[in-house]
């Protein structure tokens, strides 16, 4: 047992006294220096790769996190009356937008946000659902003040993410009915599309503005970085029309047709001296700011896409024709007796027998077969000549989108009984505007003025191309030279015989012509009446009748010239002088008042039959 440990013990002793194999230090730091080089150069690659080829990829993908590019909103152009009255102006709105990745995420969200956006949670949730790989969505445009709270308040009750608003400019138009067919209106995109604004689109749109911002990480804008193009706000449009008198027009022609139970109607106002249209309105009538969907019937400004056939209005051209070659005289008397007369194998009628009949007894009772008689002293040429030259057949170039040109046969087309027909209205048609402005020839001395929905404004470069462009359509269809008019201006006919023809329309608004309820006292009155068959597919049947007033005031020299249509009068009377002559006394009447026209008759008194003009 002693000898066993002892043996142990000098093993033990012997490996004690045995020397220690040295460490290799130098291996140790080639392979630490070797690492750490290696883990050196590594590190340097990556941040080379990353600092100098990675540079743009990586600012990309930062920015996308926080930077963005925003619109900055414009405002769309404002419309005014002359008077500077707002008739379409923008207003700022809010617009509830949203991230559908961030949405998707939260699908307890939607029934709430729905609710305050008012739309079916399975609508939003489908609409979110087929967006959810985009990074923007218009939730709804243009909301009003209620649903913006609502959902404000929404998105802090739930904790909703992804949803954020943005400010746009919704149209809104004061004039709401009364200027609805003239303004038109404007689609989501803030684009017109119809009347004015649809016309001068190119004028009022505006551009929005870009930015650069910073977003929070809710998407919320913590700062501008930077303006990256400035918005272009639209240019304002000054109209022509006065809404005062555009008001009192849509009043009473309102009432007249409820009263006549017509189907519709037209009232158009312009000034003589300028072929401004100060009032311009039409029934039915919609409402621009909610009746965007309604009917194109309801929506179209009736004043110049709708025609018709003007019947006795056009009688007074036909003398002027006349006289203009010295064919009569306002006192040339013409047998009209016995009220009919053959004209081929047709028959022109009159209301009554009124025997023979000076040139002015034909104008102030409107006889059918005086006028014919008149018309056929002249070739065809001479007659289709003068309508041609007051623009029947062609559009008057106020630039409306949709008007119409009407319709006038080339003279070489006619035949007899067309050009007797011709002699009291019918065989053409014309547009409200077009035969308004045939009355402000008469008016203005013979001198056609371009018509505008524009303020005449000298140095206004919009109404000078408006004019200019209208003026070079005259230019093209009229042979007629402008003497000593001012450019812009045509002469039609002479002074002389437009104040012979008004002197005889005076003779219309008397006791003893068809328009005595068209009197204005103080005033002196110079219109024609007109009660045209409505064609339909059958003809002339049916018992559908336009009653039209078309007249000028004061007429000694008249300032405002007017056009009432009545469009199928459902009552018992339906003749123009019944009809339309007392909307005409009424609008007018205020027109008068309004543009501070001094009255040139002050002393109330009836016309008489053959009164020569005053100078």
């Amino acid at each position: 047992m002693a000898s066993r440990n002892d043996r142990a013990r000098r093993v033990t002793s012997r490996r004690a006294e045995a020397p220690r194999a040295k460490p290799n230090l130098k291996l140790r730091r080639r392979l630490l220096v070797g690492l750490l080089s290696g883990a050196f150069v590594l590190l340097s690659g990556a941040v080379f790769y990353r600092q100098v080829i990675e540079t743009d990829f990586l600012r990309n993908e930062g920015e996308r996190r926080y930077l963005r590019i925003g619109e900055i909103a414009a405002r769309r152009g404002m419309v005014t009356d002359r008077n500077g009255e707002p008739l379409a102006v923008s207003t700022p709105v809010e617009t509830v937008w949203a991230d559908p990745r961030k949405l998707v995420q939260s699908p307890n969200a939607l029934p709430p946000l729905a609710a305050a956006l008012g739309i079916e949670p399975a609508a939003l949730r489908e609409k979110i659902e087929s967006n959810r790989e985009r990074g923007f969505l218009y939730l709804k445009r243009r909301v009003s003040f209620e649903e913006a709270r609502e959902v404000r308040l929404a998105i802090d009750k739930h904790d909703i993410e992804g949803v954020d608003f943005e400010t746009e400019y919704r149209r809104f138009y004061p004039g709401a009915e009364v200027f609805g067919h003239v303004m038109g209106f404007t689609d989501i995109e803030d684009r017109g599309q119809e009347g004015v604004e649809l016309a001068y689109d190119h004028h009022l749109k505006s551009e929005p503005g870009l930015r650069r911002v910073i977003l929070d990480g809710r998407r919320r804008i913590v700062q501008e970085v930077e303006q990256i193009r400035p918005p272009r706000q639209g240019k304002d449009l000054v109209l022509s029309l006065d809404r005062r008198l555009q008001f009192l027009a849509y009043r009473e022609l309102m009432k007249a047709v409820k009263e006549h139970k017509a189907k519709g109607g037209t009232v158009v106002v312009l000034d003589v001296n300028t072929g401004e249209v100060l009032a311009m309105v039409n029934q039915p009538g919609y409402n621009p700011n909610a009746d965007r969907d309604s009917g194109s019937d309801r929506r179209r400004n009736r004043a110049l896409t709708d025609v018709m056939e003007p019947g006795s209005t056009l009688k007074p051209f036909v003398v002027a024709a006349a006289l203009e070659r010295g064919l009569v005289t306002p006192t040339t008397r013409i047998a009209t007796g016995p009220g009919t007369l053959k004209v081929g194998s047709n028959v022109v009628k009159d209301v009554h027998n009124y025997g023979t009949l000076d040139v002015t007894g034909i104008i102030t009772k409107s006889s059918n077969v005086g006028s014919v008689k008149i018309a056929q002293k002249m070739d065809y040429a001479s007659l289709w000549g003068l309508y041609d030259q007051l623009g029947f057949g062609h559009a008057t170039g106020v630039g409306f989108p949709g008007e119409s040109a009407g319709r006038l046969r080339h003279y070489s087309r006619w035949r007899p009984f067309e050009h007797a027909t011709m002699a009291f209205g019918y065989s053409l048609s014309v547009t409200s505007l077009q035969l308004a402005q045939a009355y402000g020839v008469l008016a203005a001395d013979g001198i056609k003025r371009p018509v505008t929905l524009i303020k005449r404004d000298p140095s206004s470069a919009l109404a000078s191309a408006a004019f200019d462009s209208a003026q070079k359509r005259q230019l093209r269809t009229s042979a007629a030279t402008p003497l000593d008019s001012p450019p812009n201006e045509i002469r039609i006919m002479s002074v002389d015989t437009a104040r012979k023809v008004r002197a005889m329309m005076e003779t219309v608004v008397s006791d003893q012509g068809t328009a005595k309820r068209a009197q204005i006292a103080g005033y002196r009155v110079g219109g024609k009446t007109g009660t045209a068959k409505k064609a339909g597919p059958g003809g002339y049947g049916g018992g559908r009748y336009q009653s039209v007033f078309a007249g000028f005031v004061p007429a000694g020299k008249p300032r405002l010239a007017m056009v009432v249509m009545i469009d199928e009068p459902g009552g018992s009377s339906y003749y123009g002088g019944l009809v339309a002559a007392p909307v005409f006394q009424k609008v007018m009447e205020g027109a008068l008042r309004l543009f501070n026209v001094p009255p040139d008759d002050p002393v109330p008194s009836m016309l008489l039959a053959h009164r020569e003009p005053k100078p």
